[in-house]
């Protein structure tokens, strides 16, 4: 039975939660923010193969949570995934600090440690914002009320945690003192988890639903199988109820949103439909005949695809801040007064500040006075919200084409264009304004993107709807990989190559402008689509979970005058 949410769950159950999702970001980005740097300069990587490996790995490691989220939602339910994960996760990063530490930089190790981490990162992301949400009753007011604010706050949560690491591991690092940033990485992972398992007691915490892939499968066989039924568009010819599709069977569910019917993907419909064999049959057969709620989720899940696809160039345009953005500071004047030297990495860190700045100025500021001007009580819709970002993302590319050709024309101006490992006299803080739009643009768009991915995803899957959205950063990654493979193809063919091992002469202003335009058609297709987008439309019914068989068939003759 579903915990009592009179004695659990709340602020008080999510800051736990936090907690862990802190150490989660801290591991991550503490690993992410000098890789290239530590692939480059360590393990002697070429500049293109280290920017396609941090790529693969920035890739791999968000497509892990597509399994995560299997897993959690059909065998382990949340809490025990993001607990047996973590302990993965915090195996990874040990064995990391070996890798770098004891055996001496062993490549077979640190690749095998590295996506160790990974597997574990992939159980715990889809899973850990979708359980901390879930300690917030929707159907108490007060807690609702305090919902609405909740993904702004636990986004800020998340970026404190990515800010930090950012600037204190790639100091210790750039010292020479790898095995300390990594070890240093471990051992805030392993306290994070200590503090997520003292609020055991606190959590509300519900058992596995059930495999949503299953469910959403059963839908495309039924609707296949009665491919010839004609819809008549009676509603009574439909099957409303919901049958027991959770496989655990201490679970409890006696309240549920019943999603209306639409009328979007007609040809689904025709899964709910009770024809003269579902009628006379004496058990329901779950791949022939699907209710209106189970057709409607897979309807929302599919209306969300064509907004996922639109974003892919979004996060191409983020996947620069982790690989060339750095590789361009790496080159350029780093000091601060006669002693201290900037790791390159560390502007990154600046990113999180300005997002720590831009979401509660969003909360605080931006929103009322968007309620007043436009009458909506979230200010702008969420689809608005990742416009913007979207819109804003083009002009990090546009801002970075311009600040890289005035790199290279430094680096022309003396003399510094065949050398590429010279320090280039021009302060590292020209790259500033490329990652302040990258901050402001984010905040927009990646917490619409959890907003849209869990309101707008059935109950049951919300799990897969996490891992849906960050699944759109590793396909990023993945693109951003493909598209330096047709630049570089491409341009061997009509001229000088582009993103060649020398930074200088490897055009990568002209990338930038690639990208921008790319960007740019990406936001057409997006406003298109957000326009004839339909939001999630329910209705909160008391039902049993069991579906009566003898209901359907009497309604399926009362229907035909029987």
């Amino acid at each position: 039975m579903a915990d009592s949410p009179t004695r659990r769950g709340g602020w008080h159950a999510a800051i736990f939660i936090i907690f862990v999702e802190f150490g989660e970001r801290f591991a991550y980005l503490g690993i992410a923010s000098n890789l290239v740097i530590y692939l480059i300069h360590v393990l002697h990587v070429p500049d293109t193969t280290a920017v396609k490996i941090v790529n693969t790995w920035f890739g791999v490691s968000a497509l892990f949570p597509l399994l995560g989220a299997f897993i959690a939602d059909s065998y382990l339910g949340r809490f025990k995934t993001i607990l047996f994960s973590s302990l993965i996760y915090l195996l990874g990063t040990i064995l990391l600090t070996l890798s770098v530490s004891i055996l001496n930089n062993n490549k077979t190790m640190f690749f095998l440690a590295l996506y160790l981490a990974s597997i574990g990162d992939g159980g715990h992301k889809p899973c850990v914002q979708t359980f901390a949400a879930d300690q917030f009753d929707e159907e108490t007011v007060a807690e609702k009320k305090t919902k609405n604010s909740f993904f702004n706050w636990w986004y800020m949560g998340i970026v404190a945690g990515s800010t930090i690491p950012v600037f204190l591991v790639p100091s210790l690092q750039q010292k020479g003192w790898w095995s300390l940033g990594f070890g240093l990485v471990s051992g805030v992972l392993a306290l994070s988890l200590a503090v997520f398992l003292l609020g055991i007691k606190k959590y509300r915490k519900e058992g596995p639903a059930g495999s949503p892939f299953t469910r959403l499968a059963q839908v495309f066989v039924a609707a296949s199988r009665k491919w010839r039924v004609k819809d008549t568009l009676n509603n009574n010819n439909y099957c409303y109820e919901e049958m027991d599709h959770t496989e655990n069977p201490h679970i409890h569910a006696p309240k549920f949103h019943t999603l209306l019917h639409t009328h979007h993907y007609r040809f689904l419909d025709k899964a709910m439909i009770i024809d003269e064999v579902d009628a006379t049959s004496k058990t329901r057969d779950p791949w022939r005949l699907c209710s209106v709620t189970q057709v409607e989720e897979l309807k929302l899940v599919l209306r969300l695809l064509p907004i996922w696809l639109c974003c892919i160039m979004f996060t191409v345009v983020q996947a620069q801040g982790h690989t060339y953005f750095i590789k361009q500071g790496d080159t350029m004047d780093r000091s601060i007064g006669p002693n201290l030297l900037v790791p390159a990495a560390v502007i990154q860190g600046l990113v999180g500040i300005i997002i720590l700045c831009a979401v509660p100025t969003y909360d605080r500021v931006f929103l009322p006075l968007a309620r007043k001007f436009t009458g909506n009580p979230t200010g702008i819709t969420v689809l608005q919200r990742i416009g913007v970002g979207l819109f804003l993302s083009i002009f990090t590319m546009v801002v970075a084409a311009l600040v890289e050709a005035k790199r290279v024309g430094v680096a022309r101006d003396h003399g510094l264009l065949d050398n590429p490992k010279a320090v280039i006299p021009m302060r590292i803080w020209w790259l500033l304004p490329q990652y302040i739009i990258t901050g402001v643009s984010d905040a927009f768009t990646i917490v619409g993107l959890q907003e849209l991915f869990y309101d707008q995803m059935p109950e049951g899957i919300r799990s897969m709807g996490a891992a849906l959205y960050i699944s759109i950063i590793g396909v990023g990654n993945f693109a951003s990989i493909a598209i330096i493979d047709i630049v570089v193809a491409i341009t061997l063919r009509v001229g000088g190559p582009w993103l060649g091992l020398n930074i200088n002469r490897a055009h990568l202003d002209y990338f930038y402008w690639v990208l921008a335009v790319l960007s740019a058609l990406s936001l057409c297709a997006y406003l298109w689509l957000s326009k004839v987008f339909e939001y999630k439309k329910v209705d909160v019914v008391e039902t049993s979970n069991q579906l009566s068989l003898s209901e359907i068939n009497h309604n399926h003759n009362h229907n035909h005058g029987v």
